[in-house]
C-alpha cells in the first residue's frame, strides 16, 4: 500500500514554507516538522533513524532528498 502523504512539491523540493504552518517556518512537505529539528538532531549527534522514530510523519526519502539538496546548494555556493 502506498503512502498517501506527499513526498515533495512539483518542483522536487521536500521542504516548504507556508505562513499558515508554524508561521512560515520551513517544514518537510506534508508535515508540521521543522527542518531545523532534523539539523538540531544531527548536530546533537543523533542518527537519522532516531529522528525518524521521533517524527514518523517525515519520510526517509524526504530526509535523504533534503540532505542531498542542501549539500548541492552548499557546494554550488562555495564553488
Amino acid at each position: 500500500m502506498s503512502d498517501p502523504r506527499p513526498l515533495a512539491l512539483p518542483d522536487g523540493s521536500v521542504v516548504h514554507s507556508d505562513p499558515e504552518i508554524l508561521g512560515g517556518t520551513p517544514v518537510f512537505v506534508g508535515t508540521r516538522v521543522p527542518v531545523q529539528t532534523l539539523i538540531d538532531y544531527l548536530e546533537g549527534g543523533y542518527r537519522v533513524d532516531e529522528f525518524l522514530d521521533n517524527f514518523p510523519s517525515v519520510r526517509r526519502e524526504q530526509v535523504n532528498a533534503f540532505l542531498d539538496q542542501a549539500t548541492r546548494a552548499l557546494l554550488t555556493r562555495v564553488a
